[in-house]
Formats: structure tokens, C-alpha cells, sequence
């Protein structure tokens, strides 16, 4: 059992060395070799004549912009454009012109690379191009990197599962089961990290813009007819701003008023109650003054 375990740990280093080495440009050809024994010579030369080769591997990107009298119609144009050339529409968002505004519509387009400057020419017929920026990224080693590492974990799995089928020990089983478990995930990744490359590579990605020319809205009168027409149209606008203004505080008028009339009604009513109570009599002040005169006696 020692020695399987031996053996088993030897294999282990020796396959995560060639899916290390396989991650590298330089040494690629080395980390294949050392993963899937014979098959390297011929990867090996593989890479040389890749190498020789020209990088035809391109992701092109870009933007274009059009100036059309109707750009809700040109849209459906260039759809149009597009599906026939054997592209189609990724994302597509529309605004009609309000209040003398500019009416616009934008296009994600998806468009196969070798038909990219034919449907350019099409889009061109819309209106007046202002401009177009492509932009050519080159992908091809990066493609051929991906392919090496799919490649060297793929071999490493079938190795593995070949253990996997002649192990007796539990302990060994998990392990196995583990490792293969992990490379499975990471092939899984590298594998969808592939097709979405090939299919930047085969479809282009082009931002289509349309819009209409822009008109400014005059707001300066033209004569004396126009100025008349503008001050009348101030002239109401006011007063009916003031009718919505009294429309609106009329009700806390209403209730103002209300509470007014009760309060001025309390203070009137609590004044007739005191007018209304009886009062003491008073003397006459010339009673008063000769009674006092009376008590005061006489000099001797």
C-alpha cells in the first residue's frame, strides 16, 4: 500500500508540473510532453508551425455613427442590413423626438467578421456617417493557449480516471475522485472562456448610432404678429396660473375665514354678556363730597 501511495503522489506532482507548464507560452510544448507522454512530439511541432503561421485570430470592435431623417425607420433598415449579411440584432433601444428634440435609436450588432466591411458600406446608405471607429484586437495566442491547457487537462483526467479504475484503497479512491473532480471544473471553465473567444472571433460587436439632425427651438419673435402672440399667450398663462393658485389655497381660505368669523363671534357675544350685567349704583358726587364735609368738625 505504501508503495501505490508512493507511486500515486509521484503521479499526482508530476501532472500538476505539466498542467503548470502548460499555462506558459514558453514552455508549453515541455508541460505537454511531460502529461500525455507520446502526444507531445507532435504538439510540439504543432506549436512551431503555429508559430510560423500569421495571427488570423481577430476580435473586432467598434462604433458607428449616422445622422438619418428617421432614425426609428433606419433602425428597422439596418436590421434588416444585418440578418441578411447573417448577423442579428444583440440589444436595441429607441427614442422618438419630443418637444423639437432629436429622435434616436441604438444598436448592438452582431455581425460574422467576414462580412463586417459589406455591411458597413449598407449601414453607410442610411444617412451621413459621423463617424466610425473599428478597433482589431489580435486573440490568436490566446486562443492556442486555452487550446493547449483544454488539451493537458483532458489528458490529465483520462489518467486519472485509469487510476481511478485500479485503485483498491478508500483512501486512494477520494483522492482520486478529488483531484479528478477539480480538473473537471477547471477544464469546464477553460472550455467556456474558449467558446466565447471563437465566437468574438467569428461575430463582430458594432454600436450602431442614429439620430436626427438637431433643430433649436426659436423663442425670439420674428415680428410683430409673433410678439403679440407671445405676450397674449403670457398674458393668459399668468392669469390662469393665478386661477390654479387661488383654485389651490381656496379651501385654507374657506377654513380661515371659518375660524375667523368664530372667533370675532366669541369676542362679541362675551361683550354684550358684560353690557348686559347690572351694575352697582353709585352715588351722586356732590352727595358724596357733602357727606364728607359733614363729618368734619367744626373750629372752635
Amino acid at each position: 500500500m505504501n508503495t501505490t501511495r508512493r507511486l500515486l503522489t509521484a503521479l499526482v506532482l508530476a501532472s500538476l508540473a505539466g498542467l503548470g507548464l502548460a499555462g506558459c507560452a514558453a514552455g508549453g510544448s515541455g508541460g505537454a510532453e511531460s502529461a500525455s507522454g507520446g502526444r507531445a512530439p507532435v504538439q510540439e511541432a504543432a506549436s512551431s508551425n503555429e508559430a510560423d503561421e500569421p495571427d488570423t485570430a481577430v476580435v473586432i470592435t467598434g462604433r458607428i455613427s449616422i445622422v438619418a431623417d428617421d432614425p426609428i425607420a433606419a433602425a428597422a433598415d439596418a436590421t434588416s442590413i444585418v440578418s441578411d449579411a447573417g448577423g442579428r440584432v444583440s440589444g436595441r433601444t429607441e427614442r422618438a423626438a419630443e418637444d423639437g428634440g432629436q429622435a434616436t435609436a441604438e444598436l448592438t450588432l452582431r455581425i460574422p467578421a467576414d462580412a463586417i466591411e459589406e455591411v458597413r458600406t449598407d449601414l453607410a446608405a442610411l444617412g451621413a456617417v459621423k463617424e466610425t471607429a473599428l478597433e482589431s484586437t489580435e486573440v490568436g495566442a490566446t486562443q492556442r493557449d486555452l487550446d493547449a491547457r483544454i488539451t493537458t487537462l483532458r489528458a490529465s483526467i483520462a489518467r486519472y480516471t485509469d487510476w481511478l479504475g485500479t485503485a483498491s484503497e478508500t483512501s486512494d479512491l477520494i483522492e482520486l475522485e478529488s483531484a479528478i473532480a477539480e480538473r473537471q471544473s477547471e477544464l469546464e471553465g477553460l472550455e467556456a472562456q474558449s467558446r466565447s473567444l471563437e465566437d468574438q472571433v467569428a461575430m463582430s460587436s458594432i454600436t450602431l448610432s442614429l439620430m436626427s439632425d438637431y433643430v433649436p427651438v426659436e423663442t425670439a419673435p420674428k415680428d410683430f404678429g409673433d410678439a403679440l402672440t407671445i405676450g397674449w399667450d403670457g398674458f393668459v398663462a399668468f392669469w390662469g396660473a393665478m386661477l390654479i393658485g387661488i383654485g389651490v389655497a381656496l379651501p385654507w381660505l374657506v377654513l380661515l375665514a371659518a375660524i375667523a368669523a368664530v372667533v370675532i363671534w366669541l369676542v362679541i357675544r362675551s361683550r354684550r354678556r358684560q353690557a348686559a350685567r347690572p351694575q352697582p349704583p353709585r352715588p351722586a358726587p356732590d352727595a358724596e363730597l357733602f357727606a364728607v364735609m359733614d363729618d368734619v368738625p367744626a373750629p372752635h
